[in-house]
């Protein structure tokens, strides 16, 4: 397969999957730990409404999802990359990070949280798949 054919199949493979993972994290975590009483999760406004009654407890999954979204994503885009793995990595932790600050913007989530994620959720992630990958390669 041609270098930049599966350079840009590991960009579009690692947004895809990191987004599955991202994704599926959120929508499981309401049943392993509830939202609080009278909290619409469905929506961006019911969200945005219900902030206020969310505890520590109840960002773990978020947490979760955008750092183990990147790290798939990150993980998949590098082992595919043909050339700069690393850099298709943070590649992928960057387009993760471009939306972990969006969100920050759209929902009103504690500071504490927005920069805990926004810190440890993305680069981190996508420096640690970028590592993990080389690793794989070099053994």
């Amino acid at each position: 397969m041609p270098t930049l054919l599966r350079n840009i199949l590991a960009v579009i493979a690692g947004a895809v999957v990191g987004s599955i993972v991202n994704m599926s994290l959120i929508t499981v975590s309401g049943t392993i730990i509830p939202p609080p009483d009278g909290a619409i999760v469905t929506t961006t406004e019911g969200l945005r409404a219900s902030m206020h009654l969310f505890e520590p407890k109840h960002f773990i999954f978020p947490f979760l999802a955008h750092a183990l979204g990147t790290l798939v994503g990150a993980f998949l885009a590098a082992l595919i990359a043909a050339t700069h793995k690393t850099k298709f990595a943070f590649g992928i932790g960057i387009l993760f990070l471009t939306g972990g600050i969006a969100s920050a913007f759209m929902l009103p989530a504690p500071l504490w949280f927005i920069v805990m994620d926004i810190g440890l959720a993305y680069i981190p992630m996508a420096y640690l798949a970028g590592k993990l990958a080389s690793r794989n390669f070099n053994n």
